[in-house]
């Protein structure tokens, strides 16, 4: 394992067994990395639905110049990364959602990332999530969007099965509506309906047995209110 990755993981030396498991099986599962290389140096940096705050604390560490704001509406989670890279002095942590994070700091941030989330909501919520991002983003602010690819392979069928076994059976994730899986020109005409323009789309599934997907977008305009 890479030594960046390790750091971060060190941060969850405190945290009962369990909760250690699951973080080193997001650190093994996940090109975190691969996405951190795509955060510009520096700069305030939201990490919406941070879950136990991993990738916040890859973010900080690498970085010391950076400052990182993790929200996850999950309290449990919050509190395990309390006490993990929450002790960090450029990051923070807590309790919320891309809603109230926008509501209380619009235009602060200068990158907002978003990895795993949107398909545990139901497709109908995303234009309203993606808008809230472009909120919390200042004028040319980047947006990194990470998902598993809708393409139809076994590795798709098989994240959309291990997810029923978090989310439903373990209760280890929450989710508010169906598990989805969009298409990557799906995702990429839904960030052009509310105010992104994208400007990378990377497969980051190689050497995975899930089909990640990694969307770069610039905020680039007002999103409309009522695009679909």
């Amino acid at each position: 394992m890479n030594a960046p990755i390790s750091a971060a993981l060190s941060l969850f030396s405190r945290l009962p067994p369990a909760e250690r498991f699951h973080v080193h099986a997001r650190a093994f599962s996940a090109p975190l990395e691969a996405i951190a290389a795509r955060v510009p140096p520096g700069g305030t940096v939201a990490d919406v639905g941070c879950g136990h705050g991993l990738f916040s604390g890859l973010l900080a560490l690498s970085d010391s110049q950076r400052t990182v704001h993790g929200v996850d509406p999950d309290p449990r989670k919050i509190e395990w990364a309390r006490q993990g890279p929450g002790w960090l002095p450029n990051v923070k942590v807590e309790v919320g959602t891309v809603e109230t994070l926008a509501e209380r700091l619009p235009g602060h941030f200068d990158t907002v990332v978003v990895s795993d989330v949107l398909y545990l909501l139901p497709v109908e919520r995303w234009p309203d999530f993606l808008r809230e991002a472009r909120r919390l983003l200042r004028p040319g602010g980047r947006l990194l969007v990470k998902e598993a690819e809708g393409d139809g392979t076994w590795k798709h069928l098989k994240c959309l099965a291990q997810e029923v076994v978090m989310v439903k059976l373990l209760g280890r994730t929450k989710a508010g509506g169906a598990l989805v899986l969009q298409s990557r020109g799906a995702v990429e005409a839904l960030l052009r309906r509310t105010g992104f323009a994208p400007r990378e789309t990377v497969a980051l599934g190689a050497g995975y047995s899930t089909p990640h997907i990694l969307y770069v977008a610039e905020a680039v305009a007002e999103a409309p209110a009522s695009a679909p």
